[in-house]
């Protein structure tokens, strides 16, 4: 599986879709970088492979950063993330 995480302005908490195939997670990666990169204010639609029943729609001017990540069966105890990084820091 692999997941599209959004974050969005003012919002703490990412919006993540899972799709099964790189290809199709690789498109809406390009989909959601490619309005990020216009400014237009466009409604993105996004829907979940995992969970067929989740879908969402953003403002694309409200997107803030975009990722793409495998999502592994192994627990790390660490999320894959932005903001993973900068916990580092502040431990270290």
């Amino acid at each position: 599986m692999y997941t599209v995480e959004v974050t969005l302005q003012s919002n703490p908490l990412p919006l993540t879709v899972q799709k099964k195939e790189v290809e199709v997670a690789q498109k809406l990666y390009q989909a959601v970088l490619s309005a990020m990169k216009t400014g237009e204010p466009n409604i993105l639609e996004m829907a979940c492979d995992q969970q067929v029943d989740k879908q969402v729609a953003v403002l694309s001017r409200q997107v803030m950063a975009v990722q793409i990540y495998e999502k592994s069966g192994t627990a790390t105890g660490k999320q894959p993330g932005f903001f993973a990084l900068l916990g580092d820091e502040v431990k270290g």
